[in-house]
């Protein structure tokens, strides 16, 4: 009876009746290995929302159903360990080791917590600030994390934060959503936005203006949304800063950067460069920060030894991401999420001159599809349905295209987020952590926000 008195263990043991329901018997009109990928998610989502098992041991089980069930090819099933942002993680841990060992986070946290130790507000919205920024310069929201959240960790370790402490808990939340979140609002700063535009161009001719993408979203779904975290992170995990001024931080505010520092600034600098610039020389982030990372390696060149890697490096954090990374793909590959889509857009109540109504229907046509895609999918699979939407609705495809924005940056479990999975998991915080703040702000987005957003696209004629 002890088992049961667990919260997550009583509500998985309930689960998983339903889970071997869906997987034996499937709903509609999916097939048997639909149904089993469906049973197979379930109890996956299952795990990392209760907790009850560590993250590997849940990629482990995904790994061994899916192989047993034979629901996909293997490829398929362990695509997550050659996927990019598999490598992109794997370059964040490495430079993470550099940053540590060499102090230049600790310089960069002084240069920063000079103007935000003083107040908790003022730390969590100063993060927020330059983490939303660095989307007009990256275009990879994973490799923003993967650069801050070190620099992140060593600002809390300054401000006196120990680990466990809610103010470390704020500092990681507020790096790990100003990566991602506010970006969404910036045409080339995410995956999505881009498959979007990509999509758009391919099937419909159509190009987007980068001057009134911004207009259209970053108002609300960019300054609003960033203002919105802030208070939600500093009310939910509430903390005093208490700057612990040591002698290195001390040296660090007033000294010279040492050789380690300069060279791993140079280095970080090119690896930027490279990021800032992909699309003129088409080299994915991943593989740019693996070559970071072989540089960093380098005996007698790199930073990080041999020693420093065996025991900086997570194996237990590697095999967890390529299990919810292979997740996401094979929901994907398996059609819920097209055959989610499609039903949806029965279902949706469309009728032209109900403009308030399209809105919001389209808008949660999107953020529903998240949940049986990965965010990249999303404009994959709905792009090709936008003519069909814009004949009901009356507006232009365009219109409807830029509807799917508002649902794909709305996240509800950090599953359907790549670069919150990363920036937790390299900041060590258990992953229920982030409901927190994910669920109030989708409650408060799909209420709120929704609304403000109509109106403020009717205001610039968009409507």
């Amino acid at each position: 009876m002890e088992f049961l008195r667990h919260p997550g263990r009583l509500f998985m043991l309930l689960l998983a009746p339903v889970a071997l329901g869906v997987g034996l018997f499937p709903p509609g009109p999916m097939t048997v290995a639909q149904g089993e990928v469906l049973a197979i998610t379930i109890m996956t989502l299952g795990f990392l929302v209760t907790g009850v098992l560590p993250g590997f041991m849940i990629a482990l089980l995904f790994f061994l159903a899916a192989v047993l069930l034979k629901v996909a090819p293997p490829a398929q099933i362990f695509s997550g360990f050659y996927s990019a942002a598999f490598w992109l993680i794997v370059a964040g841990m490495v430079i993470g080791m550099a940053i540590k060992s060499t102090g230049l986070g600790d310089r960069i946290a002084s240069l920063l917590g000079r103007h935000l130790e003083h107040s908790y507000l003022a730390l969590i919205a100063g993060l927020m600030v330059v983490c939303s920024l660095l989307g007009f310069l990256m275009p990879s929201s994973m490799g923003r994390a993967v650069m801050m959240i070190p620099i992140g960790l060593a600002l809390a370790e300054r401000c006196g934060f120990e680990p466990d402490s809610k103010g470390r808990t704020g500092v990681v939340m507020a790096v790990a959503f100003g990566c991602h979140m506010p970006t969404f609002a910036i045409l080339p700063a995410n995956i999505p936005n881009v498959v979007l535009i990509g999509a758009a161009e391919t099937i419909y001719d159509l190009a987007f203006s980068y001057t009134h993408y911004l207009l259209l979203h970053f108002p609300v779904l960019g300054i609003l949304k960033a203002v919105l975290i802030t208070w939600l992170i500093v009310k939910v995990f509430p903390d005093r800063p208490n700057p612990q001024l040591t002698q290195a931080s001390e040296e660090n505010d007033q000294g010279v950067p040492n050789n380690g520092q300069m060279r791993l600034g140079i280095i970080l600098l090119v690896t930027l460069a490279f990021w800032m610039t992909d699309s003129l020389h088409g080299v994915s982030p991943a593989w740019v920060g693996l070559a970071a990372t072989c540089f960093l390696l380098l005996p007698r060149v790199g930073l990080v030894d041999a020693k420093r890697f065996s025991q900086g490096m997570d194996f237990t954090l590697l095999l967890f991401i390529a299990g919810v990374l292979g997740l996401g793909s094979l929901v994907a590959s398996s059609g819920l999420g097209s055959l989610m889509a499609v039903y949806l857009e029965d279902w949706l109540p469309l009728e032209q001159g109900a403009d308030f109504t399209n809105f919001v229907s389209l808008s949660l046509m999107s953020f529903i599809a998240t949940l049986g895609l990965t965010l990249p999918g999303v404009p994959a699979v709905l792009t090709p349905m936008a003519s069909d939407l814009a004949a009901q609705t009356g507006w232009s495809v365009s219109t409807v295209l830029m509807t799917q924005v508002l649902g794909f940056s709305t996240i509800l479990f950090p599953y359907q987020s790549g670069p919150l999975l990363v920036s937790l998991q390299l900041a060590k915080e258990p992953l229920k952590r982030i409901l927190k703040i994910t669920l109030p702000l989708t409650l408060i987005t799909l209420l709120i926000l929704m609304p403000l957003d109509y109106l403020w696209w009717q205001f610039i004629g968009e409507l």
